[in-house]
């Protein structure tokens, strides 16, 4: 058989298809492994972190050592990827009945597979093991089963310049929406001809699925309800939330142009934004680009507020698979990497959050003011996913909200639009 893209996405199985195919994780006899037997033998491990030789030499040099000084009879055959093609190598691993032993996934990643009987349930005790934010283990959970512990965060806040801030005579942050596109319109600079030199804000250099998602948390709306079942997002929440971002273009305050690309300072850095939703690990790429900014104390973050306060929370989960054959080495395996020990280096490595509330009192957590803000302010962190079909639905938000942020839609239409679109994809589960 051979596997193209969309075969693959079909024998994942976010649809009827899948039983059609004969491709399910099931079908090993094994879905549900115990993990009870020797720690032994050879595992595989997909993860998208740990890029580059700088994470390899982490992953590999020090983490893994360490789990096989405890765990002497089991070895770990490492399988790199990205964030970029860890859906596609998942699939296509499922496709193939070749499923990594532990894997590592994304937040709103659980449901989807779980629902597929692709994982393993954990046992429940391990959600005590150490300090965990509800918030933050609420994506490691389906149908009230555990089934990944949190290893590293990734929230989106906004961070503004002080330094242009006390230029405008603005002294605060602004505390909701309306604040929020006045500031903005005051911001904001152009030459003689009109054109923008500077936005006053920039909520496009992350992506815009995550952007949007950010905004209708703050707006106090829900993508799903509780059960996964019924769209929530098509209401007036969602579509003022999509609105506010056509509304600061309009303004000729915000730009869809005006993005920072990947691995360059970004325009908050170079001076071309006065606000910028960002990632928590901007303040790594500050300290390596433009220490300056943080010495004399230019930059600031805080989290974005209209009807409620919110923060989206993304992140790295590490979970078992239900079909492999050394159940208790891949427990093991994902119970190590859950640890404290394992998950500070590999937040210092990528700027990222810890999982576990026992190391707010690191330095590292200390001495980075993002991360710290984060951690401090994780009850307000929103997760996005929440439906089995959310794999299916995720690869169409951008696309379809860019409809309105170029003009040829409204936002009420592109929102009804996402929301037809994800009404099919649940009815297919």
């Amino acid at each position: 058989m051979e596997y193209t893209r969309r075969s693959v996405l079909t024998a994942l199985g976010l649809g009827a298809v899948a039983a059609a195919t004969g491709c399910s994780a099931s079908s090993g006899g094994n879905s549900q492994a115990a993990a009870d037997g020797p720690v032994e033998g050879e595992i595989t491990l997909l993860t998208p972190l740990f890029e580059g030789s700088s994470g390899k030499q982490l992953l590999e040099g020090k983490l893994l050592p360490a789990f096989q000084q405890k765990n002497p009879k089991v070895t770990v055959k490492v399988d790199y990827t990205n964030y970029s093609a860890l859906n596609e190598k998942l699939t296509t691993s499922l496709a193939g009945g070749l499923m990594p032993d532990v894997v590592m996934l994304g937040v709103g990643w659980i449901p989807p597979f779980a629902h597929k009987k692709v994982l393993a349930p954990l046992p429940d005790d391990l959600a005590k093991r150490y300090e965990y934010e509800d918030r933050v283990l609420e994506p490691s959970r389906f149908d009230g089963k555990l089934y990944a512990l949190p290893m590293v965060l990734d929230t989106r806040i906004v961070t503004y310049r002080k330094d242009m801030f006390a230029e405008a005579g603005i002294k605060a942050p602004p505390k909701d929406w309306a604040e929020l596109r006045a500031m903005s319109k005051e911001l904001a600079r152009a030459d003689s001809s009109g054109k923008l030199t500077r936005v006053g804000f920039d909520p496009f250099s992350i992506d815009l699925r995550q952007c949007w998602e950010t905004f209708l948390f703050a707006n106090d709306g829900n993508l799903f309800d509780e059960s996964g079942q019924q769209v929530k997002f098509d209401d007036d929440r969602g579509v003022e939330a999509l609105q506010l971002l056509l509304d600061v273009i309009k303004d000729k305050s915000a730009d869809y142009s005006f993005k920072s690309s990947a691995g360059q300072p970004s325009t908050l850095q170079q001076g071309r934004a006065a606000m910028m939703m960002a990632n928590n690990s901007l303040w790594v790429q500050l300290q390596q680009q433009t220490p300056e900014l943080l010495k004399d104390d230019k930059v600031g973050a805080f989290i974005l507020a209209n009807k409620v306060p919110a923060m989206l929370q993304g992140g790295t989960m590490v979970s078992r698979s239900a079909s492999t054959k050394h159940p208790a080495a891949a427990q093991a395996l994902v119970e190590f990497m859950g640890t404290p020990e394992s998950i500070l280096p590999t937040a210092q490595q990528r700027g990222s959050v810890p999982g576990v509330q026992n190391l707010r009192t690191s330095e590292y957590v200390k001495e980075n003011g993002f991360v710290k803000l984060a951690l401090d302010n994780m009850s307000k962190a929103r997760s996005e996913g929440g439906t089995a079909a959310w794999m299916e639905i995720r690869e169409k938000v951008k696309t379809t909200l860019e409809t309105a942020v170029v003009g040829q839609k409204s936002a009420k239409e592109a929102i009804d639009d996402l929301a037809n679109l994800s009404k099919e994809a649940i009815s297919r589960l």
